[in-house]
């Protein structure tokens, strides 16, 4: 046996270590990157796979979420109406003060500018003294028809479908470990299938022997590292001698605290609820909520010279006043809601809520998380290893014959 001969033999398996190492990293970094179609649409080029189904994966996260982790009207339920009104008290004054002066200009302009200094800052301290009750009674009803107000699905859907970089995080930041095993699976397995291939091939000598075991190191060390991630899911003893579990599901702790940090972090947070609530499909209902209560208090407040205030600028006027000064406490609502958004973060109390639920979850239920992620697509995963695989193994074909 040649020198040459010797060292193809004794690389065989380092080299089938590489591409069991190299096949898992391609795999992983197809799954996520490029974040946008990167070649000739539409079949000539790549998207990683969780960016190119964002959609999709975003819905099974976000249905995995609301029906076995969070509960919107429960969560929602926390919130103390009277709280959140102190909370938003200053800027809610400064907001109706603005508003009280914006609409009387706008509709009463000739009686506006015709009051003294001192009975415009007396009606404007009318109304913010009637705002406080306004938030209040608002939020009571928000809280008790909250499916009505707030589509969680939607928003969770849009804010992870729109990033995708935020998706490809919720994914792959919970999955780390997961991923590195994955990597070194493919390392392990691939020395191993090395041996196995160095033997046949010094008892045949085919060419073919070559590329085809690349294949196999390829397609194999893929498909069992991703099976060992979710697979038993309990823990299992094999041959009376090692006890495996599946490392996601081995990791339930971690992964809970995990995930229920990103989800509070960047999803279901203060501002996205707020913005949801104000842009998303139901909000309509809320302006409806908003119009009823602002429109009740510009009543009380005219109260008995109501009808000289209609006269004045006309039933149509009057009703449209009410409408603009509705529309008007739409517009300052975000900025109220962040003096609040403190207060709303820890009584939601999002992340320990997904936490302590995840703990109780079933390990079928559990796996849901995670495993959407990899199932549909990722026979294609597997696909790529084989074929990097088999093109190593002509390569090391062309070394042999040469």
């Amino acid at each position: 046996m040649s020198w040459h001969d010797l060292a193809v033999y004794v690389s065989m398996p380092f080299i089938a270590a590489v591409v069991g190492y190299v096949t898992k990293r391609v795999a992983i970094k197809m799954m996520f990157e490029p974040i946008e179609f990167v070649g000739i649409k539409p079949v000539l080029g790549w998207q990683g796979i969780l960016p190119k189904n964002a959609e999709r994966m975003a819905a099974t996260a976000t249905d995995t979420l609301i029906n076995n982790l969070l509960s919107p009207r429960e969560v929602v339920a926390r919130l103390d109406p009277e709280r959140i009104a102190r909370e938003v008290e200053q800027p809610l004054l400064h907001a109706v003060e603005a508003i009280t002066r914006e609409v009387m200009s706008q509709y009463q302009p000739d009686l506006w500018e015709m009051l003294p200094g001192a009975a415009q800052r007396l009606l404007i301290r009318q109304v913010q003294a009637e705002a406080p009750k306004i938030v209040k009674n608002l939020l009571a009803e928000i809280i008790e028809d909250i499916d009505g107000v707030l589509d969680i699905r939607h928003m969770a859907v849009t804010n992870l479908s729109r990033d995708k970089v935020l998706l490809n995080r919720l994914i792959r930041d919970i999955a780390k470990p997961e991923f590195r095993f994955i990597a070194r699976c493919g390392t392990y397995f691939g020395f191993a299938l090395g041996l196995v291939q160095l033997g046949v091939w010094a008892l045949t000598h085919q060419p073919l022997i070559m590329p085809l075991f690349g294949l196999l190191v390829g397609w194999f060390t893929d498909w069992l590292a991703l099976k060992m991630i979710f697979f038993p899911r309990e823990p299992k003893r094999y041959l009376g001698l090692v006890t495996w579990q599946g490392l996601f599901q081995k990791r339930r702790e971690q992964v809970a605290a995990d995930y229920g940090d990103l989800i509070a972090r960047e999803v279901i947070t203060v501002p996205n609820v707020v913005e949801e609530v104000l842009r998303g499909p139901k909000s309509d209902r809320l302006f409806t909520l908003i119009q009823n209560e602002v429109q009740r208090s510009v009543d009380a407040q005219t109260g008995l010279v109501k009808p000289f205030v209609v006269a004045a600028v006309g039933s149509r006027r009057y009703q449209e006043m009410k409408v603009a000064a509705a529309a008007k406490a739409i517009e300052h609502i975000p900025a109220a809601a962040r003096s609040a958004e403190h207060y709303a973060e820890d009584a939601l109390d999002v992340r320990n809520t997904i936490v302590e639920r995840m703990t109780r979850l079933s390990p079928t239920e559990f796996e849901g998380i995670l495993r959407p992620a990899f199932r549909q697509d990722e026979w294609k995963l597997i696909t790529v290893g084989a074929v990097i695989g088999f093109l190593v193994g002509e390569l090391q074909v062309l070394l042999l014959l040469g």
